[in-house]
């Protein structure tokens, strides 16, 4: 049971390629070979060149960004819904509809469902936004007077106490006006307690 649990560590744990770039070079100064480096870090002849040269290895080169298979219909959804800000509730697109429209206008093959689903969702409201259509922000305002409203709780914690656990009860009173709490730890949790966290 011991080696798999070895194995499975030190799989976990493989080494940065700074790390590596670091053991290298001190294999590489104490005499080691090249060949003995590449058999124990099981590398090639050209990691080694490069960790000899720089401490630091190369940044990754960034792929240039892919066309998405909707790129060329994004300009006709958008039209759609476009469109659909004018139109009566009823007659506007359903995403099966805009789906099967660009199959039936656009010649649309290879683009699936959940593609267009997933960009008719991130568009709609964006296109609602330039419109000026934008989905109203609603919100009750809440006001309160000084010294008017508090929440209040009462509940048991238990405190560490001259190397014991002892069970109390904790008052939390919180304003309503400025948000400020006030708390008071009892030994009872009746209602004389709760009433001195009041006053």
């Amino acid at each position: 049971m011991r080696p798999v649990m070895n194995l499975v560590m030190k799989a976990s744990h493989a080494p940065s390629k700074v790390e590596l770039y670091a053991a290298i070079r001190r294999d590489a100064r104490a005499g080691m070979s090249g060949r003995a480096i590449e058999k124990k870090y099981r590398v090639g002849r050209r990691t080694i060149i490069k960790a000899l040269s720089s401490a630091w290895p190369e940044p990754r080169k960034r792929l240039p960004a892919r066309a998405s298979k909707p790129d060329p219909f994004k300009p006709a959804i958008d039209e759609i819904l476009k469109a659909d800000l004018d139109a009566p509730r009823k007659q506007r697109h359903t995403v099966t509809r805009i789906w099967h429209r660009l199959a039936a206008e656009h010649g649309r093959t290879d683009v699936s469902y959940p593609v267009v689903r997933a960009y008719v969702a991130e568009r709609k409201p964006q296109i609602r936004a330039e419109a000026g259509r934008g989905p109203a922000e609603v919100f009750v305002r809440q006001s309160h007077r000084p010294g008017d409203e508090a929440e209040a709780d009462f509940g048991e914690v238990v405190i560490r106490l001259a190397g014991e656990d002892v069970k109390c009860f904790l008052f939390c009173l919180r304003l309503s006006f400025s948000g400020k709490a006030v708390h008071r730890v009892s030994l009872s949790g009746g209602q004389e307690a709760f009433f001195e966290g009041h006053e």
